[in-house]
Formats: structure tokens, C-alpha cells, sequence
């Protein structure tokens, strides 16, 4: 028996939806289809108070990093257009594209394994709609109109000289605001003096840029002045997939029905436990407080994002009618099933595990790739020739420094040992950091160490004090010999 039908069976004198039907339609849908407008109080208390610390640091981070650069590099930026990418102030280019490609899938396995383990912290916590929306968005509403009353009045109330001017005055920052997150965004993409650049040469000189910052910035006031929750409940697969990954270990945010049931509301001086109640008393403030417009006492939902507003609504009510704290609370469904303590599991220290493990794996990823790419190919149409003894072939080499530093490289042949480089190419070759080098070189053997007319050879790649940096394999073209 499940949770919800649990309840269901004990009754109670608070209203209890039937499991059967109360998932039939989203908490923020009439019957009819129209959407239900939420109106959520302004949250207050201890997870309120983290989750504003967390916020404004990531929203520091969000605004600061583009600014920030490593050896004259963007500390971070993702340059789709032109193919180039830096993470932490090292370069990355579609040569690297094996390595984002395999951090995407690590990404995509800790997201998996985290939301198995911890549920949909992220959502409440780390997410950048949830941070934009309740962090910024929402608090500018509080500011202009005031908390879920006043704006559900004013929402209620005609159009006059009030009501125009609040919406107008809210409307107009939230513009402001959006076009601030989008230029941030575009300086994640090209760096904040192309940005700045852009800006400062108006829009008809970029065109093309404008309308895609004018997109952009749409795209982000429809979001968060209109859209909102249903990001959260119609769009984002998430939601939808936590219901696939979760089970009675996962730690969410939970209503104790067992200790809550049976609801009813508070009588001063009563024996609840003698009546036959249970602690919830029927306040409808962990609702109220939804910014999803959800009842976390009908059972975990899609919609629910674990941003912790209805625990600190609800342990406010429990402090001030003297009942303990933590009626709704970071639990798993087992934790409230068997009514015990919560401990850290032999199975999350396991994913624990995984956790760190994939977070290793991401950074060796980043911090292990090779200081150079070297390419030797062979001139279309060229062929080798013979002088004195020696077999000469031509390669172009394309160097691509992938570091933060001035490299200064030799050329030699690894494989076979005979192998001689042209004295102009095996002297230093200087090759810019984050630039590609271009030229040709001529290798040379022995008649005698030939033994295929199409050979394989490897040249190698060394940095000045003698280090290999990178190799490359490729066939070395001579005079066509009989095999027996």
C-alpha cells in the first residue's frame, strides 16, 4: 500500500483526495484547462536561509566568471560558432571533442546516480531556472506588490492607476533583468569583449547579433514573467524522470503521514493523540508557500522540486502550537513507512562512491589530455625520391598547441631508428600557445632499411628539454620491391 492510499485508509478529518484521481491533472490546471495562477507566500526560515546563501553565490559565479581569465584565457567559455571552448582557462578544440563527449556521459551518469541516491535537490537548490525565478524574479514581485494577499488582490482588482503601475513598473525591470542575462550568456559564448564590443557599436552594425540577443532575451522575460512553474511541470524532462529513478531510499522531501494523520485543525488545550489526530493541523501553509502550487501531503509528485519552502512553513506552525518539528522533512518514503531514524545507508556511501569516482573521472579528463596535437600528412599527388643513397619523403605537419605556453619542439623519427629529419625542419620550431603551426619537412632512410615500398613509420614530437609530446603514425612511400 502506498502512501497516498495509506492515508486514504486511516481517513481523517482534514479533506483526502483519492488515490485513484488526485494525479489526474497538475496542481496548477482548473478542470477546465485554464491554468491556475500560483500565488506562493514569501518563504522564511533555516533551509530558506541556505538555499539564499547558495543562490546568490551561484548567481556571483553566473555574473563573474566571464570576466575572469587564466594566462589571458576565458576562464570559461563555450564558442560554438568559432569551435573553440575553455574550461578553466585551458583550451579545447574539435580535436578535444572525445573528451567533452565522454564528460557529457560521465555528467549524465552523476545526474542519473545522484538523483537514485538524493532526488531532486538540484531542482530546489542548484537549478538556474529555480535560482532566477525564486532569487531574483520572484523577489522583485514581493518588493513591487507584496506577498501572496496583496498580489492575489491586486491580481483580483481592475485596471486603475495602481494596478498599472505596479505591473508596468514589475514588467519593465524584469525586461532590464532579462536582457542582462542574456548579454551574460552571449559573453559564455563569444567572451565579454565581443560582448562589450557589440554593445558599443550598436545594433545595425551586428544585425544578426541583435536579433538573436532580442530572441534571447524574449525567450527569458516569457520564461520567468509568464511561463514559470510550468518550465518545471510541462518542459523540463527531469521531472518526469525522477519518477523512473526514485525509490522508497531515495531522500526527498516528504510529508510524515504517519505521525500527521489524521489531520485536524488546532484546539487549544486539546489531547490530540487521545482524539485520535494526528500533528497536522490542517493550516494549508506548506500550500500556500508552493511555488508549484503542489500539497506535499498528497505523496511525492513531478511537480514537487524539493525546494524546501513547505519544511519551513510547516516547522514554523509546529513551533508555535508546541508539537515538534519536522511533520515535512528531508526523509526517505521507507524512513516514514518503518518509522526509523534516518542513516546514511550502506547503499548511499556506495553511491557515494560512484559520485567521486565520476568527479575524478571528469577531471583527469580535463587535466590529463596532451600538450599538443601533431599531424604529419603526406602532399596530395607527391612521391619520393632517391638521392644519394637515402629515400626522401615530403609530409606537411600541422602543430596544434593546446596550453597556456610558448612551446619550442624538434621533429624526430621514432620508428624505424634510421630515420633521418631535414636539417632546417629538425631545428626549433616555435609553435604559439593556443595556435596552430603549419610547414613541411622531409624525412630521409637508407636504401638498405626499407624493406615494403609502403612502410610504416612513427615521428615524434619533443619539447625542448628532450620530452616526447606526441607522436603520429603514417607510411613512408619507396621504390616498389618484390615480396617472397
Amino acid at each position: 500500500m502506498s502512501n497516498r492510499e495509506e492515508q486514504t485508509a486511516r481517513g481523517g478529518q482534514g479533506q483526502v483526495l483519492d488515490p485513484e484521481t488526485y494525479r489526474d491533472s497538475i496542481g496548477t490546471m482548473e478542470q477546465s484547462g485554464k491554468r491556475r495562477w500560483v500565488f506562493p507566500r514569501k518563504p522564511k526560515g533555516k533551509y530558506t536561509n541556505y538555499r539564499n546563501l547558495v543562490a546568490y553565490l551561484l548567481l556571483l559565479i553566473y555574473f563573474i566568471v566571464p570576466f575572469i581569465k587564466i594566462n589571458g584565457n576565458p576562464f570559461l567559455m563555450f564558442n560554438v560558432i568559432d569551435r573553440t571552448f575553455f574550461i578553466v582557462g585551458q583550451p579545447f578544440y574539435p580535436q578535444d571533442f572525445f573528451i567533452l563527449t565522454l564528460g557529457a556521459i560521465a555528467s549524465l551518469l552523476f545526474i542519473i546516480i545522484f538523483t537514485i541516491a538524493f532526488g531532486r535537490i538540484f531542482c530546489g537548490w542548484i537549478c538556474p531556472q529555480t535560482i532566477f525565478m525564486e532569487s531574483i524574479f520572484r523577489k522583485i514581485e514581493y518588493a513591487i506588490e507584496g506577498d501572496r494577499n496583496k498580489q492575489m488582490k491586486l491580481d483580483r482588482q481592475e485596471w486603475n492607476s495602481e494596478k498599472i503601475w505596479k505591473r508596468s513598473l514589475k514588467w519593465s525591470i524584469y525586461a532590464v533583468i532579462s536582457i542582462v542575462i542574456t548579454h551574460v550568456m552571449f559573453m559564455y559564448i563569444v567572451g565579454y569583449e565581443k560582448v562589450l564590443q557589440i554593445v558599443s557599436e550598436g545594433p545595425f552594425a551586428h544585425t544578426t547579433n541583435f536579433i538573436v540577443m532580442i530572441l534571447f532575451t524574449a525567450a527569458f522575460y516569457f520564461v520567468f514573467a509568464w511561463f514559470r512553474e510550468q518550465v518545471c511541470t510541462l518542459v523540463c524532462p527531469y521531472g518526469r524522470l525522477q519518477g523512473v529513478l526514485i525509490d522508497k531510499e531515495t531522500i526527498n522531501v516528504f510529508y510524515d503521514f504517519k505521525r500527521g494523520e489524521n489531520r485536524s485543525k488546532w484546539k487549544k488545550g486539546e489531547d490530540r493523540k487521545a482524539a485520535g489526530k494526528g500533528d497536522c493541523i490542517d493550516c494549508n501553509q506548506c500550500v500556500v508557500v508552493c511555488p508549484t502550487g503542489i500539497d506535499i501531503r498528497d505523496g511525492q509528485q513531478l511537480e514537487c522540486i524539493n525546494c524546501t519552502a513547505c519544511i519551513d512553513a510547516c516547522d514554523e506552525v509546529m513551533e508555535k502550537v508546541g508539537l515538534p518539528k519536522g511533520l515535512v522533512r528531508y526523509a526517505s518514503e521507507k524512513e516514514i513507512e518503518e518509522n526509523i531514524p534516518y542513516k546514511f545507508t550502506g547503499r548511499m556511501k556506495g553511491f557515494a562512491v560512484v559520485l567521486v569516482l565520476l568527479v575524478s573521472f571528469l577531471g583527469f579528463l580535463l587535466g590529463n589530455r596532451g600538450e599538443m596535437e601533431a599531424k604529419f600528412i603526406k602532399p596530395a599527388g607527391s612521391t619520393f625520391f632517391v638521392r644519394e643513397g637515402q629515400i626522401t619523403n615530403t609530409y606537411n605537419y600541422t602543430f596544434l598547441n593546446k596550453t597556456n605556453n610558448k612551446k619550442i619542439v624538434t621533429i624526430k623519427v621514432i620508428e624505424p631508428a634510421k630515420g633521418e629529419v631535414s636539417h632546417s625542419a629538425s631545428s626549433k620550431i616555435v609553435v604559439e600557445r593556443d595556435k596552430i603551426t603549419k610547414g613541411t619537412v622531409n624525412i630521409s632512410f637508407p636504401e638498405d632499411a626499407m624493406k615494403l615500398s609502403k612502410q610504416n613509420i612513427t615521428i615524434g614530437v619533443y619539447n625542448i628539454d628532450g620530452r616526447l609530446i606526441d607522436s603520429y603514425k603514417t607510411y613512408f612511400e619507396g621504390p616498389f620491391k618484390l615480396q617472397f
